[in-house]
């Protein structure tokens, strides 16, 4: 039981990964190749570098062949990051949107400051000569 080796894994399953990664590789190459623009282009990249980090990491990490422990002690951290990502993504957005309300939609003009409390109860000039 003490020279018990550990758990080996056919040459087959590492070249068939390789193999894939190839081909993932290529089909992002080409996304470039034919100018794909735009979001779909942005998803395409992204889905073929998901799917090689997920074959990456499951294969060549061994984590296919883990224990669900190991599997979530390395996997929650960066899940919980992405959350925090978007997370930042919706606030940037309000950012932007609070930004252009306050400056317009130019940003390069003086801000549109808000009347402060002195102008807001002043009366108008001709208001007082009227009665």
């Amino acid at each position: 039981m003490a020279g018990k080796e550990g758990q080996q894994h056919p040459i087959g399953v590492y070249l068939k990964i390789w193999a894939l990664l190839f081909i993932f590789s290529t089909f992002s190459y080409l996304v470039d190749y034919f100018h794909i623009q735009g979001y779909l282009r942005w998803f395409l990249i992204l889905l073929f570098m998901v799917l090689k980090a997920g074959l990456i990491i499951s294969v060549f990490m061994h984590m296919f062949w883990e224990r669900m422990s190991l599997i979530c002690a390395i996997l929650v951290p960066p899940l919980c990051l992405l959350v925090l990502v978007g997370l930042m993504t919706q606030e940037a957005g309000y950012t932007e949107d609070s930004r252009i309300v306050y400056y317009g939609e130019n940003p390069n003009l003086e801000p549109n400051h808000p009347p402060s409390h002195q102008e807001a109860v002043e009366e108008p000039e001709g208001a007082s000569s009227q009665q």
